[in-house]
């Protein structure tokens, strides 16, 4: 990995300070070009919302405990 690469994942790290419990786990599905970005594992979704821009929001109760971005290559 190329120190130039390196630096763009640093980028993250205000990310990850922010999210409600200070972790991300994320993974990048190509052939549906979705990207799953959890803040909690375990997670247990009890109900979701599509956003206007194609974001899932996904809750255990109140709590986000993640998103899942539709067409995530074109963003």
């Amino acid at each position: 990995m190329a120190l130039t690469d390196m630096k763009d994942f640093l980028g993250l790290v205000p990310m990850v300070k922010k999210s409600p419990w200070g972790y991300i786990w994320s993974s990048y599905d190509t052939e549906a070009d979705t990207l799953y970005i959890n803040f909690k594992k375990p997670s247990h979704a009890t109900d979701s919302e599509l956003t206007d821009d194609d974001i899932i929001v996904r809750y255990e109760g109140e709590e986000i405990i993640g998103l899942t971005v539709l067409h995530a290559s074109k963003r």
